[in-house]
């Protein structure tokens, strides 16, 4: 596998002096005092994100550059994906500017800037969880195969069977840290692994990755844009229900997939793949097995808000 390459502040600089001279970024001008002359957008590293090295440019846009071979033919899709998905998920996704190469094969794209926070900062209100009613609903309007005709992969519905075993035993080792109680994941049972068994052809576009980080959240709650689209695939929606789970809590990502049309089983294994995921990612991170970016207080976070009970729990015994 081709090594990534690290881009420096220094890198980022030498490609924003040759978009300046295509003038993208002059709606936006901020004293920087590395660039020549001391003008020019001042540039500063996001915090938040991992699979491309992302700056800030200016007050208006982003930066971001494909540490990669493969991270550069994903971006280049993602590219391509982004106009496809715009007009049917009711939420912004980010409008490319200007996009080539930063270094031999590896590419860029300078992004306009969706006004808002992270998701993983502010909550979400009421009409923010339609939003997200909206954005799942959206998504199964894309015709598939124009995603797959984008390059876009189709991934086959992962077995609920087998990360339940997985779980179970992350579980274990979370219990003898004093992290988790693994009789709570009793509660999904074999029985239940099999009524939660996806449902066939129910297959649409994706987006795969919706952690927190990647909802533009504005200060009323309201969910105004979705980053990051080059995990998008072809395939199991309750991905999503799951996606959203860990970003902004099991009752909200169900109550948002029952507004989006959802049933009460593909609700639930959403559910449960997030927290059998969560279980399984925090205790290799635990282990310092998993090579994750994500912090041990988030990776805590997400299994805690996914493991919230929803309303169905809360006024029920009953087990799955």
């Amino acid at each position: 596998m081709t090594q990534a390459a690290t881009p420096t502040a220094d890198t980022v600089r030498r490609v924003v002096r040759s978009l300046l001279q295509d003038s993208p970024l002059q709606d936006s001008p901020l004293p920087d005092p590395q660039l020549p002359g001391g003008g020019g957008p001042r540039i500063a590293p996001v915090a938040e994100g991992g699979g491309h090295s992302t700056w800030f440019v200016g007050a208006r846009h982003v930066l971001r550059l494909a540490p990669d071979r493969e991270a550069s033919r994903r971006q280049r899709r993602e590219l391509r994906l982004r106009e496809l998905v715009r007009p049917h998920i009711g939420v912004a996704v980010p409008v490319s500017v200007a996009h080539g190469e930063w270094a031999s094969g590896l590419t860029y794209t300078l992004d306009t800037l969706i006004p808002g926070g992270s998701g993983e900062q502010r909550d979400v209100s009421a009409v923010g969880e339609a939003d997200l009613a909206g954005l799942l609903s959206g998504l199964r309007e894309v015709p598939g195969h124009q995603a797959e005709s984008l390059g876009v992969p189709r991934a086959a519905p992962r077995s609920l069977e087998t990360l339940r075993t997985a779980a179970g035993r992350a579980a274990e080792q979370l219990a003898a840290a004093d992290e988790f109680d693994p009789a709570r994941l009793q509660q999904l049972t074999a029985a239940g692994v099999g009524q939660l068994a996806p449902q066939p052809g129910a297959a649409f576009l994706v987006h795969h990755d919706l952690r927190g980080e990647h909802l533009v959240v504005s200060g009323d709650g309201r969910v105004r844009g979705v980053l990051d689209w080059t995990d998008a695939a072809v395939g199991d929606p309750t991905e999503d229900i799951a996606g959203l789970a860990l970003a902004v809590g099991a009752p909200a990502a169900v109550r948002a997939a029952t507004l989006a049309g959802y049933g009460a089983r593909p609700c639930l294994r959403g559910l449960w793949l997030a927290r059998c995921d969560t279980l399984i990612r925090l205790a290799d991170r635990l282990r310092d097995r998993s090579g994750s970016a994500l912090s041990l207080p988030l990776l805590r976070t997400q299994l805690a808000r996914s493991w919230e009970a929803i309303l169905l729990e809360r006024v029920t015994n009953e087990t799955w």
